[in-house]
């Protein structure tokens, strides 16, 4: 059935391509505000016709195929005043038509104040409301509305969207319950490659949030959109040249209540018009410091012989400085009135530099299954395990500190075009991106003994502990190891687009375009281990060597983690491990090998859209895109018998064809129904297709890669009702539904025995499901009331089935990622000059990752995040501003099994920000 859809129904809603000859005139024209502003998503109606379109996001439109006469012209636009201008089409030329509108006065009822934060939210509500598909609309006044760094943490407001955390910021996006790797993120339509190694996500919390103008949130892609979005594509526009000199900053600092450690944020936008404003410049530039960690419990649970106890536990102190550096800057130059040339560059710098103190206790298991414990109450006993501290650090240098440095950059360059002929459109683009993230010098050493005395306590499974019973014991454990190493990842795009646009009647547009996709993507690690020659002169236990007592009574998990006494990082930085007459190296390819790759993919596409107004209220579109797919790839073997490393090669070649089809229904000016029909794609991570194996004979565990992997496609059905409210408010209520095939997942089995490894290993790879069903609903309110009261209110509802789990057919395993209930809400006061806004986001608990059985099943728990902001107007110009986030100190948490089962708590309190932001304009 599926098959006779993609294929049959768009050659039956393809349109003939027909007319009455083409005709000579083009409109062309800018829409802003009172400040020189531009207004997105304005509606440009010419009356006689029933001619139309909206404006981009320079508040540019154009309509071409305009037969010759006097046509009035009108533009409206949610929350301003609409604009009617008389205008003459001469057959041959293009006419300039530009509007300045002025912000509504509401009477009676509906008086609200109109201050600068509701002029961002008319901006995403008017793209929002005229937008083909179905999508989110976030401005950059919007992302400002909200006490979010990064782009990440804007995102987890948006309905149907959650994010996963990492250190206390939004990193990795799931859309509608999508896995990150189902969803793509692009820059300006372009996609991001990606900083880390194994996977295709990108890293959210790379970017600020102030060097982006809209982010767009598409959940049903249009057929001239890369199809690689089963949950969505977030598309983040980048800031344009403005119509005028604009000048705006923001100087800010704060403090985080973990580290007790000042934040510096700073953050610089210049932009005007030059040359009779035929070329426009924007420059961005963003800087943030910020010093902070987290306290952090994770645990393996075990079902022993003698009841369910702890395998393996930890205490880990993390102690991290994050600077980010970013930058942007975009040229356009306007060579005539129908063509358009741009340049635009964007440069992100993430450093973080992070020490890391684990405690560990392991090899419980053992213990319990001899019966080697005593219980000294419900819950409690005394047994005896393997202890480990161990120091995370780096090399004691001015660029790496001592700590271990992940230096993260992320950098575009597009050039392009808009080009008019007549009426045939053209767009090009050339992109050139690159993704890298380098840890050099990384170091760490660990002291561990066995059958050290331990006290485990799983009385309340929420927090549970094992520790040595003795704590002056800590300072008695034994050397295990010294080792450094270097990692380096890089990823290479070279994307080139080709889009037309050719009327073929007054009411039809064809459109049409190629796509090209080329990657280049690498990891090269090495691993050394270090021996000292003379280890008695060295030390041997942690108490002969130079050491910190890391243990916090505040701890935020609870002031019985005591996570011990360690090495001190900045002795590890300083030793001089190339000194051969203090140590001795051993290359040790089997921590490396395994993970070190090379892919080349190169995509290929093409699509055909129409898009045609079928009557005054109803609009189709319909489309057919193609991607063929070919991906060639080099991994690496070890042999652990012979102790030798073998590459292995693989490529895989596919193609898919992808229909669409989009539905638009205005029954009156502000309400919109929609529906679509869409087909996507979701190709496997590079590293998850190279046949590795990595062995890890200290922890017993095993990953394999699986050559083997299909993409994974999807049907999406979607609709959405929206009435959106002059006085700048909406109301929508949506349902979807994605029929997935060939989904990847990860499992993890226990006890698993291989031919080459051994037995009793956790083995972990990832496998295709078979199919899965994705359904939920959607809806969202937004008004402003009582003059000065605005209140923002969005929930979603999903859920999911799975067939195909190698190892669980029978059970109802619900697709990991998909979380029951999403809820944002927002209360918000406002006046000329003081704005006042409370927030707080909500997702409930999830599947995150498969175990050969359910014991062993990890689980994202809820997350309730509670934010703050306020702001106040010196002058219409300068504005003072405080911010608080996660002001409930909400931990990052997984649980294993059932809910009361903590796999890991990761604590990271609170943090404010105070500050000044100006926005100078002509």
């Amino acid at each position: 059935m599926k098959k006779y859809l993609r294929l049959s129904l768009p050659v039956l809603l393809f349109f003939a391509i027909a007319g009455n000859g083409w005709a000579q005139g083009v409109l062309k024209g800018r829409v802003i505000d009172l400040q020189n502003l531009a207004l997105p998503g304005a509606s440009i109606v010419l009356q006689e016709k029933g001619l139309g379109t909206i404006t981009d996001q320079k508040g540019d439109y154009s309509i071409s195929n305009l037969p010759e006469g006097d046509f009035e012209v009108v533009v409206t636009y949610l929350g301003y005043d609409s604009q009617i201008k008389t205008v003459k089409i001469n057959p041959g030329e293009t006419t300039v038509l530009n509007f300045k509108l002025e912000e509504r006065e509401f009477e009676s009822a509906e008086v609200i104040v109109f201050g600068d934060r509701l002029k961002g939210q008319a901006k995403a509500l008017n793209q929002q409301k005229t937008n083909s598909n179905i999508t989110n609309i976030v401005s950059s006044d919007q992302v400002g509305r909200f006490p979010d760094a990064n782009i990440g943490d804007a995102l987890k407001r948006i309905p149907g969207i959650t994010m996963q955390n990492d250190q206390g910021e939004a990193r990795n996006i799931v859309i509608r319950g999508m896995a990150p790797q189902l969803n793509s993120v692009t820059l300006n339509g372009e996609r991001i490659p990606s900083a880390e190694g194994d996977n295709r996500n990108i890293q959210m919390d790379l970017i600020p949030s102030d060097m982006i103008q809209t982010i767009e949130v598409n959940k049903a892609v249009l057929p001239n959109m890369d199809a690689d979005a089963i949950g969505g594509s977030v598309n983040l526009v980048t800031r344009q040249a403005p119509n005028s000199l604009r000048i705006s900053g923001t100087a800010a600092s704060g403090i985080n209540l973990l580290s007790n450690q000042p934040i510096w944020t700073g953050a610089l936008i210049l932009g005007n018009r030059f040359a009779n404003d035929k070329l426009g410049v924007i420059f961005s530039g963003s800087y943030n410091n910020h010093d902070f960690g987290s306290d952090n419990i994770e645990g393996v649970w075990y079902n022993s012989d003698n009841g369910v106890v702890l395998e393996e536990f930890d205490i880990r102190e993390y102690r991290v400085q994050r600077v980010r550096r970013s930058a942007t800057l975009a040229l356009d130059y306007e060579i005539s009135p129908n063509h358009t040339l741009f340049l635009s560059g964007m440069y992100n710098h993430r450093d973080d530099w992070e020490n890391r103190f684990r405690m560990r206790v392991s090899q419980l298991d053992d213990s319990f299954d001899e019966g080697d414990f005593t219980q000294s109450s419900p819950g409690v006993y005394q047994t005896v395990g393997r202890v480990e501290f161990e120091t995370k650090g780096g090399l004691d240098s001015d660029r790496v500190k001592s700590a271990r440095l992940e230096d993260q950059r992320v950098y575009n360059m597009t050039g392009g075009g808009k080009h008019l002929f007549n009426s045939l459109q053209m767009n090009w683009s050339v992109t050139y991106a690159r993704a890298s993230e380098e840890r050099p010098q990384e170091r760490y050493t660990s002291f561990r003994s066995r059958g050290q005395n331990v006290r485990l306590d799983v009385s309340n499974p929420r927090f549970p502990l094992a520790i040595l019973s003795e704590p002056a014991d800590n300072l008695g454990i034994e050397f295990n190891g010294l080792s450094e190493q270097n990692e380096f990842t890089f990823d290479q795009d070279l994307n080139v687009r080709l889009d037309f646009k050719l009327p073929y009647s007054q009411k039809g547009v064809l459109n049409f375009g190629l796509r090209y996709r080329g990657k280049n993507k690498e990891r090269d690690n090495n691993f050394f281990e270090y021996e000292p020659v003379n280890l008695e002169s060295f030390g041997q236990t942690i108490g002969e060597l130079p050491n910190r007592n890391y243990s916090d009574p505040n701890y935020l998990a609870g002031s019985q983690y005591a996570v011990g006494t360690f090495i001190d990082p900045d002795f590890l930085g300083g030793l001089e491990l190339g000194n051969g007459g203090l140590f001795e190296e051993n290359d040790l390819p089997e921590e490396y090998a395994p993970g070190n790759y090379l892919a080349q993919e190169t995509i290929t596409g093409a699509y055909v859209m129409a898009d045609h107004q079928v009557t005054e209220k109803l609009s189709a579109i319909a489309g057919l895109r193609m991607e063929h797919t070919a991906i060639d790839y080099t991994g690496n073997i070890f042999d652990l018998d012979n102790e030798t490393v073998s590459s292995a090669t693989g490529d895989q070649s596919y193609t898919n064809f992808m229909p669409g089809l989009h539905f638009k229904y205005d029954p009156s000016s502000n309400t919109v129904l929609r529906f679509a029909w869409t087909n996507t794609i979701a190709r496997p991570n590079y590293y998850d297709l190279v046949p590795y194996a990595a062995f890890s004979q200290e922890d017993e565990e095993l990953e394999r890669g699986n050559p083997n992997l299909k993409a994974a496609t999807a049907m999406n059905f979607d609709f959405m009702a929206e009435r959106y409210y002059d006085n700048l408010g909406l109301l929508s209520f949506g349902a979807f539904y994605k029929d997935i095939d060939d989904f990847v997942y990860t499992i993890t089995t226990q006890g698993y025995t291989d031919p080459l490894f051994g037995t009793d290993l956790q083995y972990s790879r990832p496998e295709n499901g078979g199919t899965a069903a994705v359904y939920g609903l959607e809806t969202s309110f937004q008004r402003q009331f009582l003059k000065n009261f605005g209140i923002y209110l969005n929930y979603t509802f999903t859920q999911s089935s799975t067939t195909g789990i190698e190892g669980r057919d029978g059970e109802d395993l619900e697709l990991p990622g998909t979380a029951d209930h999403m809820f944002n809400a927002s209360l918000s006061y406002e006046t000329e000059r003081l704005v006042l806004r409370l927030s707080v986001n909500y997702t409930s608990d999830y599947l995150d990752e498969l175990g050969g059985e359910g014991f062993e099943d990890r689980f994202y728990d809820q997350q309730t995040f509670l934010d703050a902001n306020a702001s106040f107007a010196l002058t219409p110009k300068w504005r003072i501003f405080a911010e608080g986030n996660n002001l409930t100190n909400q931990p990052l948490r997984y649980y294993q099994g059932i809910q009361s089962r903590t796999m890991q708590a990761e604590y990271y309190n609170a943090r404010f920000n105070f500050g000044l932001k100006f926005d100078l304009f002509e």
